[in-house]
């Protein structure tokens, strides 16, 4: 500890650290200093003798040498360590040529403050965050943003907006937006073509894409009992009784119970077992039952780490493409009656009720890619007497972004190339607002028009009384009222998942999306494309806000149709009697399209359709009060 390579380190270390206090003192106490040399001479030695070394003389000519180690000519024979000639205040800063320079006290006050500037700046700049240049096309009067970093600036830039991230005050929806600005100025989407006319328009295509899915279904089972029996021959031996017995015993749906009880009580070692067995049994690709796990475990994961609302705003903003949705609706109109029904169930209303009058006017809340209307185009253009002037307002939530209207502005213009086609008289009108602060002006009703306002499951995203005493879903229903149409259509989720409290709420959720991935896991191969974009964008989703989002972040509220019933009635309208020719139609399509297990039946005035008896969804008309007359 006392040689020479010790006392030189030490001794650095320790005027350096004298350096720095020296320098943190106020401007005017150091030029007091810089003016009493002796004073300060007199403040330094006793720190030499400390480390006994010889104080040196501040008259001496210093000069640094290549070995980084400090000569003084007059004393040749001292070997000083770095530094420690130079008297007070030292200033080090390497130089281009990887040399030290030093200021010795000769050095004047205003040199010397610029010395230690220099080397406070390039201190500062080791921790300025990293600026985007902006470099100006004088010509073109555009800027454009050009990135210079190293690849190590870009993990640490990384880190940084991870950080950002993870802050309370900071305004991520602000931050998203700024990050994704190039998508506003992505080319559009395909607006229509040749897939869309054979999905969307009534060609006789259902029929044959049914029977490619009972084909694709059938021989998945014969694959698969195929593949057993090989593997159990290639084994030489079928697999024990016990393993088969444990295998069986494993269900998910009753685990998933359990987890959810456990979190509720905060258990929270028992939660975390639960949740890893959970996703062992999971799989994207396995079963209906292995499906449906995959997605609520997500959502208990993201409930126990308390991210289900942030979670929940970037699914939503990953938006589906139209051409994804498109491919998910060919699939789940093939594979299930539900939206081809409901579809047919409002066209055949709207085209009763618009019989022999020139103009129609169809209010639709909720319109979001419009799938509906091009088979009423054609149906109309084929209409005896001739097309009438059809008019479509679609209504929906505006979307995040820089262009809150973009799909609804491309419904519009897809809806307007098939009027086009058929030789339909079309105005299109989109609005964006949240649909209890519509205000009716906005929407140009005309007294000459048969006005249909449109309806098909989309009420149960509005909030009810555990948010208002006044709820969004009644205020939408007086608003519908004072429109005063022809015909009100509405479909509904007959769903009991909209308890304030998450036990009873989880345990309804998962009765209800089972009977929905069983009844896809019935249908449809394990295999096919679609099916992953169904179950994953639209199932996948809800499960996620039911059972991980709390208070107004959860907006998937569903009702039985007997609630909604009580509500349409209290806002003023009179239901209208289920249509025998629509009901009749709708069943022997069932028979002929369809599962075995679909259920379509009537009661109290709706039509419902279900799965192995457990009604999914409801549709009824109803006419305002005061309009209404007996036939």
């Amino acid at each position: 500890m006392d040689s020479p390579e010790y006392c030189e380190i030490n001794s650095d270390m320790t005027l350096q650290y004298i350096n720095r206090i020296l320098m943190e003192e106020d401007i005017d106490e150091k030029a007091s200093i810089y003016e009493d040399r002796d004073v300060l001479q007199a403040t330094e030695k006793p720190f030499y003798d400390i480390l006994e070394q010889a104080y040196p003389s501040s008259d001496k000519e210093i000069v640094m040498n290549n070995d980084n180690r400090v000569a003084c000519p007059d004393d040749s024979s001292n070997n000083y360590p770095e530094g420690a000639c130079s008297g007070s205040f030292i200033n080090v800063f390497q130089g281009p040529q990887s040399m030290y320079l030093t200021s010795n006290d000769c050095t004047s006050e205003t040199e010397h403050l610029s010395l230690q500037f220099t080397e406070g700046a390039e201190e500062a700049n080791k921790f300025v965050p990293i600026i985007e240049k902006l470099a100006v096309d004088l010509d073109s009067s555009e800027l454009t943003a050009s990135k210079q970093m190293t690849p190590a600036t870009v993990g640490e830039k990384g880190k940084r907006v991870n950080k950002i991230r993870s802050h309370p005050n900071v305004n991520l929806e602000l931050l998203n937006v700024q990050n994704s600005k190039h998508l506003a100025i992505s080319a559009s989407e395909t607006i229509r073509d040749g897939t869309f006319d054979n999905i969307l328009l009534c060609t006789g295509q259902l029929y044959c894409d049914a029977a490619h899915l009972r084909e694709m279904k059938a021989k998945e089972a014969g694959d698969n009992s195929q593949n057993a029996q090989s593997k159990e021959y290639s084994q030489g031996k079928v697999k024990s009784r016990a393993k088969k017995q444990q295998e069986e015993a494993i269900d998910l749906r009753a685990l998933l119970i359990q987890c959810a009880e456990a979190i509720a009580s905060n258990n929270q070692p028992f939660d975390r077992e639960l949740l890893t067995k959970i996703r062992n049994h999971s799989s994207p690709h396995g079963d209906g039952y292995q499906r449906l796990a995959v997605y609520f475990v997500d959502a208990l994961e993201a409930r126990v780490a308390g991210t289900g609302s942030q979670m929940y705003q970037k699914l939503m903003a990953k938006r589906t493409s139209t051409t994804d949705m498109l491919k998910a609706y060919h699939l789940f109109t093939a594979a299930c009656p539900f939206t081809k029904v409901a579809y047919y169930y409002s066209n055949q209303t709207i085209v009763d009720v618009s019989v022999g009058r020139p103009r129609v006017h169809i209010i639709d809340f909720g319109i979001v890619f419009g799938f509906q209307w091009p088979s009423l185009i054609q149906h109309l253009a084929n209409r005896e007497g001739g097309p009438p002037s059809l008019r479509i307002t679609g209504i929906d939530v505006p979307e995040p972004g820089f262009r809150p209207c973009k799909k609804i502005e491309e419904t519009g213009k897809r809806l307007a190339e098939y009027a086009e086609m058929f030789n339909v008289p079309f105005q299109y009108q989109a609005v964006a607002s949240r649909w209890e602060n519509i205000c009716i002006n906005d929407l140009n009703i005309d007294k000459d028009e048969v006005l249909i306002i449109n309806c098909l499951h989309q009420m149960n995203n509005l909030s009810d009384e555990t948010e208002d005493i006044d709820s969004a879903r009644d205020r939408v229903l007086r608003i519908m009222k004072r429109m005063n149409p022809e015909v009100l259509i509405i479909g509904v989720t007959n769903g009991l998942y909209n308890s304030p409290f998450f036990l009873p709420r989880f345990r309804e959720a998962l009765f209800y999306y089972s009977s929905q991935f069983d009844m896809l896991n019935s249908t449809v191969a394990r295999s096919h494309e679609a099916r992953i974009l169904i179950e994953r964008d639209l199932l996948g989703a809800d499960v996620f806000n039911v059972v991980a989002c709390e208070g107004a972040e959860r907006i998937e509220r569903p009702e039985s149709y007997k609630q909604w019933q009580v509500r349409i009635l209290k806002a003023g309208f009179k239901q209208l009697p289920v249509n025998q020719t629509i009901l009749k139609s709708s069943v022997e399509r069932k028979k002929d399209l369809y599962h075995e297990d679909f259920v379509i039946d009537e009661d109290s005035g709706w039509l419902l359709q279900g799965w192995k008896g457990r009604i999914l969804h409801a549709l009824s008309s109803w006419k305002p009060k005061e309009s209404y007359t007996d036939q």
